[in-house]
């Protein structure tokens, strides 16, 4: 399959807000399984999220393309760069609960689990618990989820949902 990328730029600055409009794009513009929806973010001068649709054929790419651009979003070819946040892929739906390693790398477009503070791969048969929140990120050209350890010895996945702001207690 050839990779047909289009960035939406967008006005979002928090990646909660741009998974929202992800989902919501893809919902108005039906998107087949196959698709990648992903996050990246903008630094400069007008720091922000924008978004990559990756759709499985090129002319799945021009009625996106077409429809977003009505619908007034500043849409552009390519992605913004390499390493972005997957929020819609294949298989996401699957990742609920608590699944193995295993039936992540098996039911999910995800390539590799890594563990911060691991040197080495999880064990197939690690549990990961999901929290129904599982965002793999673009690294040299495969999708790889961060985990950390947990109680137990399971897994989660570094990013949470719900993030505590920085100085919350403050």
């Amino acid at each position: 399959m050839t990779p047909h990328v289009l960035t939406v730029d967008t006005e979002v600055r928090d990646l909660r807000t741009a998974d929202h409009l992800l989902h919501t794009l893809a919902a108005e513009l039906a998107l087949p399984e196959g698709t990648f929806g992903c996050t990246h973010l903008v630094r400069g001068e007008r720091p922000h999220v924008a978004l990559s649709l990756t759709l499985p054929s090129e002319p799945l790419l021009r009625t996106a393309q077409e429809r977003l651009t009505a619908r007034g979003h500043e849409v552009s070819p390519g992605s913004p760069d390499t390493v972005g946040r997957a929020v819609i892929y294949p298989g996401v739906s699957s990742l609920t609960g608590t699944l193995t390693i295993a039936d992540v790398l098996t039911h999910s477009a995800i390539d590799r689990v890594t563990v911060l503070g691991a040197t080495g791969r999880p064990s197939p048969e690690t549990r990961l618990v999901t929290g129904d929140h599982v965002r793999p990120q673009w690294q040299t050209g495969e999708l790889v989820l961060t985990a950390m350890p947990a109680v137990g010895g399971t897994l989660v996945p570094f990013e949470v949902p719900d993030p505590t702001p920085c100085c919350a207690d403050h």
